[in-house]
């Protein structure tokens, strides 16, 4: 018995030792830790990186300043009002139709246009087709992709937190996607786009009249930002460390924790 409460007391004291430790300020007040709900659930097709994007993304919250915690999820019950407020940025890597009643819909667009922020990456193009709010906020739905090998890409906009480490151009091994409506410039603020000289325009299903294909690109929505980028199929780039610098500026950018341009600009002239 005495030998319990002496460990017990121990462990308490300890405990407040610690909590004393990380509540102490080391420059000032410290701000709370940021948090990223990512959703990682695909009822369309499922590619083989979703555990990969997690585990990348985790790895990043962590060694950012600041740090961000990462809630990975296939669970959508999680997109309500009291659990999705305590977010400061929704992530989706997902395809399909994906269930979402009527309220949890409104819950997630009010969360974006009341100040937080939303992410999408990849294939979260390929979603909800039957919800034209959604292309709203993410700026596009995916149409096809015409190429998958080493493109080059032009950097539109080299100061934005997203963009900025990448120099004028960027060479890198995807499957480059090709959208549909909503896609606007009028919307939509294009970070980086495709160098049509890079790639076969007369390929099949290559169906864009403007040969504008945008890569990435960032909105306001209402009070909160959205942020997207096309890249993400393969393995090796999730694990490049451009990909990853390019992704977490975005984050950070849809957290509202680093500033950037968002407002939409015509295409560049060749």
């Amino acid at each position: 018995m005495r030998r319990l409460l002496i460990l017990s007391l121990g462990g308490l004291i300890v405990g407040l030792m610690m909590t004393a430790l990380t509540t102490l300020p080391s420059e000032g007040v410290q701000e709370r830790p940021r948090r990223l709900l990512f959703v990682n659930l695909s009822l369309g097709f499922r590619h083989d990186t979703t555990a990969t994007a997690a585990e990348v993304v985790t790895r990043l919250g962590w060694r950012s300043n600041p740090r961000f915690y990462t809630t990975t999820t296939e669970d959508l019950d999680l997109i309500n009002q009291w659990v999705l407020p305590r977010y400061d940025a929704i992530m989706f890597y997902t395809t399909g139709e994906l269930p979402l009643s009527d309220e949890q819909k409104q819950v997630f667009l009010d969360f974006v246009r009341n100040g937080k922020g939303f992410v999408g990456v990849h294939s979260a193009t390929d979603t909800w087709y039957k919800w034209p709010e959604f292309g709203e906020l993410i700026g596009a739905y995916f149409l096809n992709h015409p190429w998958h090998e080493k493109v080059r890409l032009i950097v539109e906009d080299r100061d934005h937190p997203a963009t900025r480490h990448l120099g004028e151009t960027w060479e890198i091994t995807d499957e480059i996607y090709q959208f549909r409506d909503p896609f606007s410039r009028e919307k939509v603020r294009v970070l980086i786009s495709l160098d049509n000289s890079s790639v076969d325009l007369t390929r099949e299903g290559v169906q864009r009249a403007d040969k504008d294909f945008a890569i990435a690109w960032c909105r306001q929505y209402g009070k909160g930002r959205s942020f997207y980028t096309a890249l993400g199929h393969r393995e090796e780039v999730w694990r490049d460390p451009k990909f990853q610098e390019h992704l977490l500026g975005g984050i950070l950018w849809a957290m509202g924790v680093l500033p950037g341009d968002a407002t939409p600009r015509p295409r560049p002239a060749k």
